[in-house]
């Protein structure tokens, strides 16, 4: 039996998953912020971890965005094979709701709708959408405003096979070496390893939808993740990059078969400001 949905129930989720999404920082991100705040050795930055969390209590309580750069609309859909959409596109539901979110949430509206001529589409669409044929009969909608503080950091390198794990770990460390007090940290880092190109970097952004700290289940990758953030931590950038101890919240890494000849690392960076909200319908 398929499962009906209407596309109006999209649109509707999607505005307000928008706005949630920048108002609210998740549970799991504000715990990592307290007990970074009980960790930093610097008085400075142990200071700018409890600004940042007081930032995100009033923008909760006030009902305003916890950033100002509220970002491209990054969507994930995980769509049921047994779910068939009804009264309309589903995309087209998609970015109607980003549309409603950004206009009746108050957000800013940063997208420009050609990177050279960069006019402003004036209601912050069209949405980066990725979809996912899964099993079942439900849809889960996933909104990730992601500012460019953070992403302009970002990074992808094309490697070879022989250089391998110690090779991932200096990119990775070197690219927030590299991005310093930029990306506002305290950040969490995304890593997408293998695939091809794109899939690496897709990957890396889906990585930072995981619970932070939650480590990946393979071994090997949870031990590289675990590397890889005490060697971030002992760059000194700190809160905000005013020095301290914690420079990163949490590496999560996600990895996919590749080519035999291939080892592509992407680098997806995000601020203390780990914004995403989900629904399922």
């Amino acid at each position: 039996m398929m499962r009906e949905i209407d596309v109006a129930e999209v649109r509707d989720a999607v505005e307000g998953l928008c706005i949630s999404a920048c108002y609210d920082l998740p549970q799991d991100v504000m715990e990592a912020l307290k007990k970074a705040a009980e960790k930093e050795i610097s008085d400075v930055g142990r200071d700018t971890i409890n600004l940042i969390i007081e930032n995100a209590e009033t923008a909760a309580r006030e009902r305003m965005p916890i950033c100002q750069d509220t970002g491209v609309t990054i969507v994930f859909l995980e769509l049921g094979q047994d779910v068939r959409l009804v009264g309309g596109d589903l995309y087209e539901a998609v970015n109607e709701g980003v549309r409603r979110g950004y206009t009746n949430g108050y957000l800013r509206k940063s997208v420009v709708d050609d990177p050279f001529l960069r006019r402003n589409t004036k209601d912050n669409t069209p949405a980066v959408i990725y979809t996912d044929i899964v099993p079942g009969d439900k849809l889960r909608i996933i909104v990730v405003p992601k500012g460019t503080g953070s992403e302009n950091m970002s990074a992808l390198k094309m490697m070879t096979p022989a250089q391998g794990m110690e090779g991932v770990k200096k990119f990775v460390v070197e690219t927030v070496d590299k991005a310093g007090s930029n990306p506002c940290p305290p950040i969490i880092v995304g890593v997408g390893i293998g695939g091809m190109m794109d899939k690496a970097a897709q990957i890396a952004k889906k990585a930072l939808l995981r619970p932070v700290g939650q480590p990946n289940p393979l071994p090997h990758i949870a031990k590289l993740e675990s590397e890889i953030l005490e060697e971030i931590n002992k760059t000194g950038i700190g809160p905000q990059g005013l020095g301290g101890c914690v420079t990163a919240l949490a590496v999560h890494i996600e990895t996919y078969p590749t080519h035999i000849g291939a080892l592509p690392v992407a680098v997806n960076i995000q601020c203390h400001a780990a914004r995403h909200a989900e629904k399922t319908l």
